[in-house]
This record gives structure tokens, sequence and C-alpha cells, in this order.
């Protein structure tokens, strides 16, 4: 059993860590100069990216399943995939917002501009895009502390709080990795 003082450091660090990771995020992302990094090597990035979001609505789903299963090893160790394969992606899409420009959806011909004629030609398809590519971007915000405080209560065997917490963070964090999806393949053509 974790003591009261030990608990409250790792909750204050679950807190800092709620607030730092998408504010570092928010500051990568916009900020107007970029790494130098040679050789391009960047480029394959959102690739990979949407491959580990793939996998992480995979473990998502296998460790639910395993749950109800009262598979608890399983579920654990999907779980545990699943945090990992978070941790990664967000490590490969900070390097990757550090050192490219963002892709701007419909801009055909790739001169980072979206132009009238490029509009017309996707139509509303840019609007839905934007849809549910600022509701991943605000969810996978929202999710951090949830899903930091899931993994903690799980770790420290504080089931019914973890049970709690998972009710909202599951939901929000499926969504998040389904729609990580859903935005990599609409936007993929124009890398």
């Amino acid at each position: 059993m974790i003591n009261a003082a030990k608990e409250n450091k790792y909750l204050t660090l679950i807190g800092i860590l709620s607030v730092v990771i998408p504010l570092a995020v928010a500051l990568i992302i916009f900020s107007p100069t970029k790494l130098a990094l040679e050789g391009g090597w960047v480029e394959f990035l959102p690739h990979l990216n949407g491959i580990m979001n793939s996998a992480t609505t995979l473990a998502l789903i296998a460790g639910v399943i395993f749950i109800k299963q009262k598979k608890i090893k399983y579920h654990k160790t999907a779980m545990l995939v699943a945090f990992i394969l978070g941790a990664l992606f967000l490590i490969s899409y900070v390097i990757y917002h550090s050192s490219a420009e963002s892709t701007v959806f419909g801009d055909i011909n790739g001169n980072g501009i979206l132009e009238e004629t490029e509009a017309n030609d996707i139509g509303s398809t840019r609007s839905i895009y934007l849809v549910i590519l600022i509701t991943h971007i605000i969810l996978a915000a929202v999710v951090v502390p949830f899903v930091l405080l899931a993994l903690y209560y799980a770790l420290t065997d504080k089931i019914e709080k973890h049970k709690k917490i998972v009710r909202f963070a599951f939901p929000i964090w499926l969504y998040v990795s389904v729609t990580g999806v859903i935005v990599y393949l609409m936007i993929s053509q124009y890398y």
C-alpha cells in the first residue's frame, strides 16, 4: 500500500504532466521555427503515427474484451501496450511537428497554401476533416490526466478508483485513437 505523502507526490506529478504535455505540444506545433533535421527522415513519421494509432485502437479494444472476459493479465498487457504506443506516438508526433511544416488539407499542389481552386475541388470534405481534427486535438489534451490516473490507480491496485476513471478515460481515448487514424487517412494524400 502506498502512503498518503507518496500518493500526493504521484498525483501532483500527474497534474503537472496533464498541463505540461498539452502545452508543450501546442507550443511545438505553433512554433514559427522548426528544427533543421537533415535528410528529411522525418517524412515517414506521419505514416508511422498512423500505424501506431491503429495499433493503439486495437490494443484498447482488446483490453476491453479481455476485461469483460475477466482475463486480467491479458487486459493489463493490452492496456500497457496501448499506453506505450501512445507515449511513442507522442514522441514521434513532437519530433515530426518540431521538424516539418504542417500539411494543409486539400493542398493538392503541395505549396503549403489552400488555393481557391483546391478548396473548390475538395468541397465540404475539408469541413468534415476540420471537425474531426479539432475534436481529436481537444480530446487528446483532455484525455491525458484520465489515462495517467487510470494507469496510476491500476498500478497501485486501487481498482475501484481505476474503474471509475476508465468510464471516462476509455471512450475518450478510443475516440482519440480512432480519429487519429481517420485524420491520418484523410490527410495522407497531401503529404
